[in-house]
């Protein structure tokens, strides 16, 4: 999807460069095997374009602090499969399968780190505000993969509640990513604020259209298996408005698909997606994702640049939007 931008390239580039200790085998082995699964680098190229929209010339000292993105999410990753339980990542073996638990929590442990070194390689006058940006970023992501933890036992969760808990687990990184960037080219404290919040609005977006994808995408270009929210209970903003708007005559029917599984209901995903259609689910969630999309590009369009400088940044919020993977 995003093979035609220069910043990918960039990225990759950088992250191939990447030597890590032959051993101990069992702690860099699959270090080098995350990073090489294929990935979208989302994160890392939003670091380098939020520093080209001010400052075009500024490539390799904001390679190092692409990185520490990369390596941040990444740990998250390997981390969050394992509190899942989540057997593939990205169509391959999780860490913690082609390995085991307590490799994978050490080996995301050293990839944390890992970030913190780069981040070091960043311009020394620059560095302070760019920690101080990481780490409040990075509590806010363990916030929010709490609150998603918190949400498997609860029945009910609000739409305030689930975009809160998308905004601090998904989205945060995304306005981070932005931001350093801008830091890293001077750009204003107003500039800096605008674009953060183009990228939070945006990354709230984005994860809107993953739940719809999971239920309604296309099974040869999702990457993932449709409808696995459901059979695995997810609370997601479409189960968040289904909950809030269904009758008391069709709550025994929620109820009773969420207590069963595909062995006891077979049909399970259809018959959810029945209750989606009967509704209007679908619909009420894209205009929920288009609320928040157009937000951010006016966030986007009140930075004082010239428009063609945001042109790359359009495109590439416009490919996340309206992606079908």
């Amino acid at each position: 999807m995003f093979k035609n931008l220069i910043p990918a390239k960039r990225v990759q580039d950088y992250l191939d460069k990447m030597v890590f200790p032959d051993a101990p085998t069992n702690l860099y082995d699959p270090l080098q095997y995350v990073l090489s699964l294929a990935g979208k680098r989302i994160r890392p190229m939003l670091a380098l374009m939020g520093a080209e929209l001010f400052d075009e010339n500024l490539t390799e000292s904001v390679l190092p602090a692409s990185a520490a993105i990369e390596f941040f999410h990444n740990f998250t990753l390997i981390h969050d499969d394992i509190m899942d339980k989540a057997p593939i990542r990205r169509g391959e073996p999780s860490v913690h399968i082609k390995w085991n638990d307590n490799v994978a929590i050490l080996s995301g442990d050293v990839l944390l780190i890992k970030a913190y070194q780069e981040l070091a390689k960043c311009p020394e006058d620059k560095i302070p505000s760019l920690l101080r940006l990481f780490n409040t970023t990075s509590v806010e992501v363990c916030e929010g993969q709490q609150y998603d933890m918190d949400f498997e036992t609860r029945d009910n969760v609000s739409e305030v509640e689930y975009v809160d808990m998308i905004r601090l687990k998904t989205s945060v990184l995304l306005g981070c990513a932005l931001k350093m960037g801008a830091i890293i080219a001077n750009a204003d404290q107003e500039s800096q604020n605008l674009l953060y919040d183009f990228g939070v609005n945006l990354g709230v977006a984005f994860q809107l259209q993953d739940d719809i994808l999971d239920v309604y995408g296309n099974p040869e270009t999702f990457g993932k298996q449709i409808g696995g929210d459901i059979l695995s209970n997810k609370k997601t903003i479409l189960y968040s408005k289904l909950r809030a708007c269904i009758s008391s005559e069709d709550l025994p029917v929620l109820k009773e698909l969420l207590a069963r599984n595909l062995h006891t209901e077979p049909d399970k995903v259809e018959n959810m997606k029945a209750l989606y259609a009967k509704y209007d689910i679908y619909n009420l969630v894209t205009e929920l994702k288009e609320e928040f999309t157009n937000v951010a590009y006016q966030q986007l369009e009140a930075i004082n640049v010239d428009k063609s400088k945001k042109k790359a940044l359009f495109g590439l919020a416009d490919a996340l939007m309206y992606r079908e993977q």
